[in-house]
């Protein structure tokens, strides 16, 4: 498969790119997608097969100030990527998010359920999978959540990262208690989005790992699997009172494909391979 990833530098970008020899990859720094003209000279340069969009605006707090950037990359660069692929016919592969949801269910979103996002976030990207999907019949739109992994010195590390790296510090654990995920291994979406790539599914599929948990519980897996002990404080949403508003069930379920491996399973896979590249990140406080 000859593939163009864009957003590269990003946890499922930098997954991809691990994924598929030979693809391109372009980072942020280098290319924009908000800029239509620079994605019509690059892909009849990098002539690719498949296009996975993993550019985003994802600071979910941060697009409550933002507004106008979150809409300018999640939903403008949405539909400039896949205008450019329309026009060169070529498979899209776009991700977007369990924001998308208002979380007032109390079993997991399927792809046919309606849509309500609550800030910001969920409404660019929402904004986003409509506009990629009226100008690009062969879109496949996939939906994830909680996505963990990487090798901890990105710029924004996942949460379970961010909890042992703020566990290792001595930092107070305050991790709300009352929103609940499906934690997916961004290894895990990437092997999965490329097999999807290969196949005639278009339209929104979610893919998320199996399971769901609420952040507090993923924390203390978390640290029991990296063998670090720390106190978990659990807070509600009321009480952390976050800038932006998050849907208290973002959980994902499919109608049309089969979930990922358990978020447990996957959670000590990426722990043990963390460890192994680093033998410094085993230290307790």
């Amino acid at each position: 498969m000859k593939a163009l990833v864009l957003g590269a530098g990003g946890l499922l970008g930098s997954e991809l790119m691990k994924l598929l020899p030979g693809a391109a990859g372009l980072t942020r720094a280098q290319l924009s997608v908000t800029d239509l003209s620079a994605l019509h000279a690059a892909l009849p340069h990098y002539q690719p097969e498949v296009v996975f969009n993993c550019a985003a605006y994802n600071a979910v707090d941060g697009a409550e100030g933002q507004q106008d950037m979150a809409y300018q990359v999640n939903a403008q660069g949405a539909f400039n990527v896949a205008l450019a692929c329309a026009q060169h016919d070529l498979r899209l592969i776009h991700f977007s998010t369990n924001f998308v949801f208002g979380g007032t269910l109390d079993r997991p979103y399927v792809e046919t359920d309606e849509v309500g996002p609550l800030g910001a976030y969920g409404k660019s990207k929402l904004e986003g999978e409509k506009l990629s999907s009226m100008v690009s019949a062969r879109a496949l739109i996939i939906r994830t959540a909680a996505l963990f992994g990487g090798e901890g010195r990105a710029k924004r590390v996942s949460f379970p990262e961010r909890i042992l790296q703020r566990a290792t510090a001595g930092e107070r654990l305050r991790v709300v208690s009352d929103q609940t995920v499906n934690p997916t291994y961004a290894a895990d979406l990437a092997a999965a989005a490329i097999a999807l790539a290969s196949s005639d599914i278009h339209g929104v599929v979610h893919i998320v790992g199996a399971g769901c948990c609420a952040w507090d519980e993923l924390a203390r897996v978390t640290l029991a699997a990296a063998g670090v002990t720390a106190q978990i404080e659990r807070v509600t949403s009321d009480e952390l009172a976050a800038p932006a508003p998050r849907p208290r069930n973002g959980c994902l379920g499919s109608t049309r494909t089969e979930a990922l491996r358990p978020w447990p399973e996957a959670l000590r896979e990426w722990i043990r391979l963390r460890t192994n590249a680093n033998p410094m990140n085993t230290t307790t406080p």
